[in-house]
């Protein structure tokens, strides 16, 4: 008992509700078909803001999973984002296939 009272001492009520915050925190992770929803809604959109595509959406999704999925789609180089905050499709599979036949080497 004498050791839970010396370390509960120096620790403050801040610090273990925080602690406890981070081991409770759960993050929603996307599903395919909530992606794919997405990928879908920029393709038939033309050049949209973040928030005109989120609001766009068929379903209700999460902005942080939003978030999410932009950040996948821009990593894997399906979107860019340009200084205006536009959201860009980027990924064409009939070139990529033209250009793999043509023999360039791709990395």
């Amino acid at each position: 008992m004498a050791d839970l009272n010396k370390n509960f001492k120096y620790d403050s009520y801040i610090n273990l509700y925080n602690r406890f915050i981070k081991m409770t925190r759960k993050i929603h992770y996307p599903q395919l078909d909530t992606i794919l929803m997405v990928e879908d809604e920029i393709q038939k959109m033309d050049y949209p803001k973040k928030t005109e595509l989120w609001k766009a959406l068929p379903k209700k999704v999460m902005y942080q999973t939003f978030c999410m999925i932009l950040d996948y789609l821009e990593e894997s180089g399906k979107i860019m984002i340009d200084d205006d905050g536009r959201i860009i499709w980027t990924w064409n599979p009939k070139m990529i296939k033209k250009i793999k036949s043509s023999g360039v080497k791709l990395r």
